[in-house]
């Protein structure tokens, strides 16, 4: 059985991307990243997405938070998306939710070439426990999915396995690094 991948899509002007990336790198005890290889890896697929005319939409987990940002502020994804930006050259737009009317509202202000990153997917409790309306609500903000999380292929998470089935009928395919 042969894998779709990003190659196999064509023009994706006006389309919006959902890539669920593995951006849990590690960090310090004030959160600062220390190492950002996994960033790092999943640029390929970021750019190859915005060289196509996409508008990618980014999410990943960070650490283990218990569920509610404003304890677990370490596990916040801004520091993510201020490393990403710093890689990409880009501007690179963060939520403070996983899903809800301003996540909605980001996504479709969103246009071709820029990049959205999520807040952290764990902080939902849905994400762990593979909640189909959680991954129906993260699939009806995108046109296509693509899994570039080759360290999180192994979980059963909603974003790994839930928004996949959740996207039938739309182009679901696999990153660079899957």
């Amino acid at each position: 059985m042969s894998k779709k991948t990003i190659a196999d899509l064509a023009d994706l002007k006006g389309k919006k991307v959902l890539v669920r990336v593995d951006f849990n790198v590690p960090q310090d005890e004030t959160g600062a990243i220390t190492n950002d290889r996994r960033i790092r890896a999943a640029l390929p697929t970021i750019r190859a997405l915005l060289e196509k005319g996409a508008a990618v939409i980014l999410m990943s987990h960070l650490g283990r938070p218990k569920g509610d940002p404003k304890k677990d502020a370490i596990f916040r994804m801004n520091p993510v998306a201020q490393r990403l930006q710093q890689l990409l050259g880009l501007p690179v737009q963060k939520t403070d939710e996983v899903v809800g009317p301003s996540v909605t509202a980001a996504v479709r202000a969103l246009q071709a070439g820029q990049v959205l990153l999520l807040e952290n997917l764990r902080f939902h409790p849905g994400e762990q426990k593979g909640d189909p309306d959680f991954a129906r609500q993260l699939a009806d903000l995108a046109d296509v999915y693509v899994n570039d999380a080759f360290g999180t292929c192994h979980r059963e998470d909603a974003s790994m396995v839930a928004v996949p089935r959740a996207m039938a009928g739309k182009p679901r395919v696999v990153g660079i690094l899957v």
